[in-house]
């Protein structure tokens, strides 16, 4: 292969090896040092001493080209760089003046070392030379590949940093490396992203043995024949508790049942989308189950939404009935669907006279159970469809997965908005056990939770970090409670109070688009990195490169989700559902698709999985998925803004908010935060207001003229936003205040 392209060997091997380390990194720009004997001159071949020099080599990976045309760019790149072999390699660093680091090589820090040395000692006049092998004690560089020529055979090593790489993780990229090799001799047409990397047995292992999931469930069920089924078996326990008010599985049957009717009788049925706009009650549990009981979909609608917002989701959904309650009936806009306020409307008569009995309705486990809308990257929301069958297969598996059984008692915390409000409100309804109910002002405020937990005792708890961070500084702790955390990134600090409060802590991932939680761990200690575990049943996770070819172990990939949890899709979005929802080219079933998340993670050596954060501008904070592009482009529709980005910094640890840097328009008047603010909360929900605004003349741009997020300042301390002087304190209680709130905030200035 080399001869046809006029490649020397050594040059077959440096295109190979960037190959693997571009497999490895997503990379398509390396740089590898190259140590040359500095031996040009023939007067120099006789001297004794050390004249090596250190090239850097640039490697152009990119257009994903196949391996021949790869080695024949590795050819010109080799033979300008040896025209220049004698340059020093401290005056090309003095001439690129890089970003010092000590801990780092400039320019380069993987090497490729093939030496070409005589099969006999040398043999001077009065002299004996040989080569004696010293034992490595410390690598110069991230990762050094060392080949020496044996014949027609080459032996060698990889020395590693063992800070970055451990032992089994070098192991398995020499048998990735020789894999390559054969894959690239045997077809060197191939594109680079198509060459072999993996073993047969690890391709096996990633897509087959670690996603045998296959469980068997209910499929033809739906979630409220789950309830039914345990209304049945346990009419009389108490099913549902809100405040001081109850309902048993009888009743809440019973009126359930009688809202379906009603609701029939508007038209109600198999994928008719019904709203909801109403605040966490036995009315709103009495809701849910009456629209899944008439065969319809319910949409959430948070009250605390803004209303431009709300116009917008209904517009978008087109439900036929929207049920509220009469102290919300002004947050819905009034051209909206027929109206059913569920208290006043109840007592009038109209649902109340309905039949108790079950209504004839048939809906399929296809049919939808629910739209959710999360956050949209082009600035509006988007509902996310999610059908029976999804949800019916994620509460069969969490039910074996966590034990829990009809004498467990779960507490709701989440609103409805919130796809995880689907596992607090209709497990424990599916099960026989009790779900107590706790309304938004204790839900958001750390010693009123802590509170309503201690008189109601529930056994499981499911919350996202932000929420149990709320309760573990409100002194709560129960080692005879299940906490579940799920929603965002779990940190270790938090998982520790979690094991040392908690009797059992359970890390839980997934998207919406997933159906809540796709995979999950059983989090026993807190020492490295946190695990998000390992799919659920009937659920397949592939870490796949940009190519779509699975990663190996250790390596970072995208989070590829498959199996029966996918969603439907996108409401009246055909073509983002055709981009985030595509075909699962590893099953041969007609139809399979896989959900493509955006998350970066990798495996673990055990299969556990370890995530590693989002491949774009999505981030979560409090649980809530927020797309940043969502309120660039809403900053970006006031009159005075030019330019917006906006970055989730955790300047200090535990402390993730939102930042939006500004550029004004030429000629807009004084910059002004508050303003800024209140034109968000007209458009959005307060979870994506950013609780600091910075202005900048320009944005900071890479070297490419994009935008470079990370080099936008952080946030000072000082506070210059105040729309109003700053007061100093004037008493010392003001000044004993003002010192702790300085403390808390991490401002430097509190008046």
């Amino acid at each position: 292969m080399g001869r046809r392209c006029g490649a020397t060997p050594f040059m077959v091997l440096l295109a190979s090896f960037s190959t693997l380390l571009h497999r490895y990194t997503g990379q398509e720009d390396l740089v590898l040092g190259i140590p040359v004997s500095g031996r040009g001159p023939v007067e120099t071949e006789k001297l004794i001493g050390v004249f090596i020099n250190t090239l850097p080599f640039r490697i152009d990976l990119s257009g994903d080209s196949t391996f021949i045309d790869l080695l024949q760019r590795t050819r010109e790149t080799c033979v300008g760089a040896y025209a220049h072999q004698d340059l020093p390699f401290e005056k090309i660093v003095e001439h690129m003046k890089p970003a010092r680091d000590p801990g780092r090589s400039p320019l380069f820090q993987a090497m490729l070392n093939v030496k070409n040395l005589p099969d006999t000692p040398y043999d001077g006049t009065d002299l004996l030379i040989e080569e004696i092998e010293l034992p490595t004690r410390v690598a110069l560089f991230d990762l050094t590949l060392e080949l020496v020529k044996n014949g027609e055979t080459f032996a060698g090593s990889l020395i590693y940093n063992k800070d970055i790489f451990d032992e089994s993780t070098v192991l398995r990229m020499t048998g990735h490396f020789r894999t390559l090799l054969e894959g690239a001799v045997a077809n060197p047409e191939e594109s680079l992203s198509r060459l072999p990397l993996l073993t047969p047995a690890e391709r096996r292992r990633l897509l087959v043995e670690w996603n045998d999931t296959r469980t068997d469930y209910p499929k033809d069920a739906c979630i409220h024949h789950l309830f039914e089924a345990q209304a049945e078996r346990t009419p009389d326990a108490v099913a549902v508790v809100s405040e001081d008010r109850r309902l048993t599985y009888r009743e809440l049957n019973a009126r359930a049942n009688q809202l379906a009717h009603y609701l029939r009788r508007r038209g109600v049925g198999p994928d008719v989308l019904v709203g909801i706009c109403m605040e966490r009650s036995l009315e709103m549990v009495v809701g849910l189950l009456g629209i899944l009981k008439a065969g319809g979909a319910y949409v959430p609608l948070d009250p605390t939404y803004p209303k431009e917002r709300l116009e917008f989701m209904l517009r978008d959904a087109n439900p036929a009935v929207l049920l509220t309650q009469s102290a919300l009936q002004q947050k819905v806009p009034l051209e909206a669907a027929e109206i059913v306020k569920l208290d006043a409307d109840w007592a009038a008569g109209p649902v109340e006279g309905k039949a108790v009995g079950s209504p004839l309705t048939n809906p399929a486990a296809v049919n939808l159970a629910y739209v959710i809308f999360t956050s949209g990257s082009t600035g509006s929301p988007k509902g996310v469809q999610v059908a029976h069958r999804s949800v019916v297969n994620f509460l069969t598996s969490m039910k074996q997965i966590l034990g829990v059984t009809e004498q467990d008692v779960f507490s709701a915390i989440a609103t409805i908005s919130f796809d995880i409000s689907v596992l607090e409100i209709f497990l424990p309804l599916s099960i026989g056990a009790k779900l107590v109910l706790l309304n938004r002002d204790t839900a958001t405020d750390g010693p009123l939770l802590c509170g309503a937990i201690d008189k109601f005792n529930p056994t499981v708890i499911q919350a996202t970090p932000s929420t149990w961070q709320l309760l573990l500084e409100a002194g709560w702790k129960n080692k005879k409670t299940m906490a579940l955390c799920g929603g965002e990134s779990l940190p270790q600090e938090l998982l520790a109070g979690l094991l040392e409060c908690a009797g059992r802590a359970w890390n839980l991932y997934g998207p919406t688009e997933t159906t809540i939680h796709s995979t999950c761990c059983a989090s026993l200690n807190y020492d490295g990195p946190i695990s998000i575990g390992r799919p659920i049943a009937n659920t397949r996770i592939y870490l796949l490169d940009s190519h779509l070819q699975p990663v190996p172990i250790g390596v970072t990939g995208e989070l590829y989700i498959g199996g029966d949890g996918l969603a439907r899709g996108y409401l009246n979005r055909p073509r983002l559902t055709q981009e985030r929802f595509v075909p699962d080219c590893f099953r041969a079933a007609s139809g399979a698709r896989m959900y493509r998340t955006g998350d970066l993670a990798r495996y673990r050596p055990d299969g556990n999985i370890e995530f590693l954060g989002r491949i774009d501008h999505q981030v979560k904070i409090r649980g809530f998925r927020i797309e940043l592009g969502e309120i660039e482009s809403t900053l970006g529709q006031h009159h005075s803004i030019r330019h917006a980005a906006v970055v989730a910094r955790e300047d200090a640890p535990g402390d993730k908010r939102l930042v939006a840097y500004v550029v004004p328009r030429p000629g807009a008047t004084a910059f002004a935060a508050g303003e800024l603010r209140r034109f968000l909360q007209q458009k959005l929900p307060d979870y994506m207001i950013p609780a600091v605004f910075i202005a900048l003349d320009a944005m900071p741009l890479a070297p490419a003229g994009k935008g470079d997020r990370h080099a936008l300042p952080a946030p000072d301390r000082a506070r210059p936003q105040l729309e109003k002087s700053y007061a100093t304190p004037r008493t010392p209680i003001e000044e004993a205040l003002a010192g702790i709130w300085t403390r808390v905030l991490g401002l430097d200035e509190i008046g």
